[in-house]
C-alpha cells in the first residue's frame, strides 16, 4: 500500500488464485497479488474453532492484510418469529465474536426483509435489535463494527438512508456500502453516473461527517438485474456499472477505508486488481 493510498483492496472469499485451501493461505495469496484486504466469507455458518482464528490472525499481522468478515446470509432484524429471531441473533453474534478473535474489525451482514410492513417500522426494529446486540458485545469486550450492507433489491430492508441513519443512531455500526447492490436497486439502470455517486457520498458525510468519509467499508463488482433488482454478480467487463466514475467520486472526497471486491470464477482475483488498478491511476491523475 502506498503512502497516498487511502484505500485497502481485496476480494470476498479466497481469491481463486489462492493455491491452498484455509484462510491463512489466502491471506498471503493476498500479500502476493499485491493486495492488502481479504474480507473472509463465512456466508454458510461461523464453523471455526479459536485455534484456527488465532492462526487467522497471526497471519493477517504478519503480511499486514487487514480483516473483515462477512457473517451468514441467514441473519435478518426483522425476523418474523421469536425463534428465527433467536437464530439470527446468534448467526451475528457468533461472527462477531469469532471475527473479533481472528483479528478482523468489520463484520458485514445483510440486515434483512422489509416483508411487506412499512420501512419506518421495519427501521425501528432494527436499531431496536442492532442496540442490543452491540451492548452485548460491548459488556463482552469484542471490539468490532458492524456493518449493514446495503441491498440490491427493492424488498429488501438497508437502502443507503437506512444504513447511514442506524450508523448514526447505533454506537458500533458504520455503513458497508455494496455500490452494484444501489446499481441494482432502483431495477432502471440508474445510480451509475458520477454526479450520483458523489451525492451518496455527499449522503454519508452529512449523516456522518466527515469522519464517516474516512471509515468506510464497500463491495463492488459488476452485476445484472432486472426491474425487481439484484439478479447476480458478474465479471466487470460484462457489466454496465460506470467504476470508473464511480472511483473518479471516491478520490474526489478523499475517501478512506476497505474495498471487497465479488466477481464469479475465473474473474475473481482480476477484478480486484483492476479496481485497485483504476483507483491508483486516478490518484496520479490527481496528483499531476
Amino acid at each position: 500500500m502506498n503512502d497516498n493510498e487511502l484505500i485497502r483492496f481485496g476480494t470476498v472469499g479466497s481469491p481463486q488464485t489462492t493455491p491452498k485451501s484455509g484462510t491463512p493461505a489466502a491471506i498471503k495469496h493476498i500479500r502476493e497479488l499485491g493486495l492488502d484486504h481479504l474480507e473472509i466469507a463465512w456466508v454458510q455458518s461461523v464453523r471455526v474453532s479459536d485455534e484456527t482464528c488465532a492462526a487467522i490472525k497471526a497471519t493477517a499481522q504478519e503480511y499486514d492484510v487487514s480483516l473483515s468478515i462477512h457473517a451468514p446470509y441467514y441473519i435478518n432484524l426483522n425476523s418474523q418469529t421469536s425463534e428465527l429471531m433467536a437464530k439470527s441473533d446468534a448467526r451475528l453474534l457468533a461472527a462477531a465474536r469469532k471475527g473479533y478473535l481472528a483479528g478482523a474489525k468489520d463484520i458485514v451482514f445483510h440486515p434483512g426483509s422489509y416483508h411487506q410492513q412499512p420501512p419506518e417500522q421495519v427501521y425501528e426494529r432494527a436499531k431496536e435489535k442492532l442496540l442490543e446486540i452491540t451492548e452485548i458485545l460491548r459488556e463482552e469486550k469484542v471490539d468490532v463494527t458492524l456493518r449493514p450492507e446495503t441491498m440490491g433489491k427493492s424488498a429488501m430492508f438497508g437502502n443507503l438512508d437506512e444504513v447511514i441513519e442506524l450508523s448514526r443512531e447505533v454506537k458500533g455500526v458504520a455503513p458497508c456500502i455494496d455500490w452494484a447492490h444501489l446499481h441494482a436497486r432502483a431495477g432502471d439502470g440508474t445510480f451509475n453516473t458520477y454526479d450520483e455517486f458523489a451525492d451518496a457520498l455527499e449522503r454519508v458525510k452529512k449523516g456522518l461527517g466527515k469522519k464517516g468519509l474516512k471509515n468506510l467499508h464497500f463491495h463492488i463488482s459488476g452485476i445484472e438485474y432486472t426491474k425487481k433488482g439484484e439478479k447476480n454478480h458478474i465479471p466487470l467487463n460484462e457489466a454496465d456499472i460506470h467504476y470508473r466514475e464511480l472511483w473518479q467520486a471516491i478520490v474526489d472526497y478523499e475517501v478512506a477505508g476497505s474495498c471487497a471486491v465479488e466477481a464469479p470464477n475465473p474473474f475473481h482475483t482480476s477484478d480486484a486488481l483492476t479496481i485497485q488498478a483504476t483507483y491508483r491511476r486516478l490518484l496520479e491523475l490527481k496528483a499531476e
